[in-house]
């Protein structure tokens, strides 16, 4: 087996739990019998001092150049996947009613499967669906959901081993519940959504395709908090649709009653329509993608709220501009944009962008109105974008009351040890 020794000092961040080793990190390494590390291979990761700290996939390509996945020296076939699914499915049960609710399945590193990614949507064909669906009415007409998974393989040790991944899948979720003794069933299709930079990272190329089974044409529906939404596996961002701010959208929603909102970054609306369906009077949503408005729309006809979400197209810095200076006003305004620090390297801009967009918001919002601002950038850490909102608003002569501090849902589970697994911050406040 291969053996990556570190140099002194560099292990203490892996017994506090990170499972990366980057290659400034390795003193040495011993590589048997060919004489070098092969990409997606294995390797017994030891300090300085010759202690073990682990097995890991390694990849020579990678300033990431081991991933840990165990403590022990345990060996990666399809039966490893089928117990670490298992594993990470069983954890979902207790949030989830996996029968009916969409939900991840399997985040990467923080389920101990590095750069594994698998989202399981529950629904129905939306072809199939109608106008103002009801869950209990569907499966009335068209019988129980169906399943369909988003995977996505971001580094070499999984794309390697995608056979036995996919096998593993379907073992796992055609078994039996130890509790109910029924099983989630194998998926009706399969959908590769590999077109993350990380992959090109480590020298995989990008695509996207219908790995097993059928994909619907037009697209599946689902129901979040209880609500329907349109959801394009093929078309739509990254895996499809934005499962880890279920919980925020429903949070969010229940400070929206007699408001004016204004959904910034929308994507598909799913806070938008929360709102318009908890009796905002009305919802501005705005995106610079037509194809994310499109989906709005649709997803607006579906929940009945048509009449009082619109949609705008266009980007969020100039449309705040914009607003402010036709002294729009708003009772509560969604802040979720994209990551715009994706390493560490590029805070200081993205610190220029929070701090924008969310001065700008303070200055749209009445008094006694809420800002939802969130963050998915892992390298903004939580006191840092709190600092950056408390910046904007001594800039706005505004004063915040914080109503809430909140995550990603418990589907994408934050690992202590592994900081850029609570990457979403969602922070609520009244602005006075």
């Amino acid at each position: 087996m291969n053996r990556i020794i570190l140099k002194p000092g560099e292990d203490d961040r892996i017994k506090a739990g990170h499972p990366w080793v980057f290659d400034n990190e390795i003193a040495s390494v011993v590589s048997l019998p060919e004489g070098v590390l092969e990409p997606g291979g294995l390797a017994d990761v030891e300090s300085s001092r010759k202690e073990y700290l682990g097995r890991a996939f390694v990849n020579p390509n990678s300033k990431i150049r081991a991933r840990l996945f165990s403590p022990s020296k345990e060996g990666v076939d399809r039966g490893f996947f089928k117990r670490r699914l298992r594993e990470s499915t069983e954890r979902r049960r207790h949030d989830f009613d996996l029968e009916t609710e969409s939900c991840r399945i399997a985040f990467a590193e923080a389920d101990f499967l590095p750069g594994l990614v698998v989202d399981r949507f529950v629904g129905w064909p939306l072809a199939d669906v109608g106008e103002l669906p009801d869950a209990t009415a569907l499966k009335a007409r068209l019988g129980p959901p169906r399943s369909w998974l988003s995977v996505q393989f971001l580094t070499y040790g999984m794309d390697q081993r995608r056979e036995d991944i996919l096998g593993a899948l379907e073992e796992t979720l055609a078994f039996p519940d130890p509790v109910t003794g029924r099983s989630l069933g194998i998926p009706s299709g399969v959908v590769e959504r590999d077109e993350a930079h990380v992959r090109e990272l480590e020298g995989l190329p990008l695509r996207t395709e219908i790995l097993s089974g059928a994909y619907p044409e037009g697209g599946i529906l689902i129901f979040e908090n209880g609500l329907p939404f349109a959801v394009d596996l093929i078309g739509g961002q990254k895996t499809g649709h934005f499962l880890d701010q279920k919980a925020n959208r429903a949070a969010a929603a229940s400070y929206a009653q007699g408001r004016r909102v204004l959904d910034a970054c929308c994507n598909t609306g799913g806070f938008g329509i929360h709102a318009a369906r908890a009796g905002a009077t009305s919802v501005v949503c705005v995106d610079s993608s037509a194809h994310a408005l499109a989906a709005v729309t649709r997803n607006a006809v579906l929940n009945g709220v048509a009449d009082r979400v619109a949609s705008v197209e266009g980007n969020v810095f100039d449309l705040l501009r914009s607003y402010e200076r036709a002294k729009e006003h708003f009772g509560l305004i969604v802040l979720d944009p994209p990551a715009f620090a994706k390493s560490r390297s590029a805070l200081e801009g993205a610190i220029r962008g929070y701090k924008e967009i969310n001065l700008r918001s303070m200055n749209l919002l009445d008094r006694g109105g809420v800002l939802v601002t969130c963050s998915c950038s892992y390298a903004m850490d939580e006191a840092r974008f709190k600092s950056i909102v408390a910046d904007a608003s001594r800039d706005a002569g505004r004063r915040l009351r914080l109503l809430e501090s909140r995550y990603q849902s418990s589907d994408h589970p934050i690992l202590i040890g592994y900081d850029e697994s609570l990457y979403l911050k969602c922070n609520i406040y009244e602005v006075m």
